[in-house]
């Protein structure tokens, strides 16, 4: 299994709290956050990464070069700004596989059962899957909204206090439909406002699969605080 994570972001919400580094290499016990999240997904089964990367990309590269743990890497880098998705669309060109493709926001570390989604994924004839978890923040969160066979058809749903499905930013994507998007590709595009909108509006089966891991943001100073206690040390994911 490949995955491509989006780390090329400026992360401009977490600099009062950390400084100076893209935000998947924020430390966390003395590691980047990266290295929990490329953990968790190799113990899942992810063999091969494609960074999508950016802003100061070299403390990536130098940090983690071709390989970590079990997996290789890759790099897709931004010459400018693209947003998540043209990131996307860019780190695409690099995708060797020919099925599915797993696609991760590098800021976010949701315990989502990659083989479950995998699963979910082919019997509903998806060509994009979202992982999805529970959320009551509203401001913060928005609700996606499902018919009764868990397909997406809005990306801003009904709210209902405590009860709201939202992305949980992974996605297991069909190669196929990451080479419809290449086209999109040209220039700076967001994955959520822009990509996701057009997939939508072209009929693209997108379904949701509710998730009950823990979910953690950490885009914001609060969560990247919570994440010091709460992610598993490196290698007991």
């Amino acid at each position: 299994m490949e995955a491509i994570v989006l780390a090329g972001g400026l992360g401009t919400r977490l600099r009062a709290a950390v400084a100076d580094v893209p935000k998947p290499m924020a430390p966390v016990r003395g590691r980047p956050f990266l290295e929990y999240l490329m953990s968790y997904w190799i113990a899942q089964g992810v063999d091969r990464f494609v960074l999508s990367v950016g802003y100061k990309h070299e403390s990536i590269q130098t940090h983690f070069g071709n390989r970590f743990g079990a997996a290789r890497i890759d790099y897709a880098l931004e010459e400018q700004p693209l947003g998540t998705g043209g990131g996307l669309c860019l780190a695409a060109k690099k995708v060797l596989a020919t099925d599915t493709v797993l696609v991760l926001n590098g800021d976010t570390y949701f315990q989502a059962p990659l083989a479950a989604m995998c699963k979910f994924h082919a019997a509903q004839g998806a060509d994009v899957t979202f992982s999805l978890f529970r959320s009551g923040d509203d401001q913060r969160y928005t609700p996606v909204r499902m018919d009764e066979r868990s397909r997406i058809v809005a990306l801003e749903g009904d709210i209902r206090r405590g009860q709201n499905h939202v992305n949980g930013g992974a996605y297991i994507f069909n190669v196929a439909t990451l080479r419809l998007l290449e086209s999109l590709g040209a220039g700076k595009l967001s994955l959520e406002t822009d990509l996701f909108p057009r997939l939508l509006t072209d009929q693209a089966a997108i379904y949701g699969y509710p998730c009950d891991g823990m979910f953690i943001d950490i885009g914001v100073p609060e969560d990247y605080r919570r994440a010091q206690s709460l992610l598993p040390a490196v290698g007991e994911e």
